[in-house]
């Protein structure tokens, strides 16, 4: 069998998509898989969040229930998502860091301390 030719590869073939985009074309390349083991990482993330909360010392309880539906509620008694206008966005800033890819509190430096 004769070996074929590759094709040209250039910058005109790479695709730069916006916002959150990607997440919603290659899920997985985010979160692992779509399935069961993307759900459990979703889960321990929030979970991790949580736990960072109480050992900065900003949250007492950290609670993780298992629904009757399978569902499952994570809470703790910390601080939560700031709720007030985001100078950058102008939006809130809870829908800001649900939405907007690599918005959160813990890349300056100042989120925990």
């Amino acid at each position: 069998m004769a070996k074929q030719k590759a094709s040209d590869y250039d910058g005109s073939q790479i695709q730069v998509l916006e916002g959150l985009e990607p997440v919603r074309k290659r899920p997985g390349m985010y979160i692992g898989s779509t399935g069961y083991d993307g759900v459990h990482h979703l889960i321990k993330e929030i979970a991790d969040n949580c736990i960072d909360e109480a050992i900065a010392g900003y949250a007492t309880t950290v609670s993780i229930t298992i629904l009757d539906d399978g569902g499952i509620t994570i809470t703790d008694d910390g601080r939560g998502i700031p709720v007030d206008k985001h100078a950058k966005t102008g939006k809130s800033t809870l829908e800001t860091v649900l939405t907007v890819l690599h918005a959160g509190g813990k890349f300056g430096g100042g989120g925990y301390k």
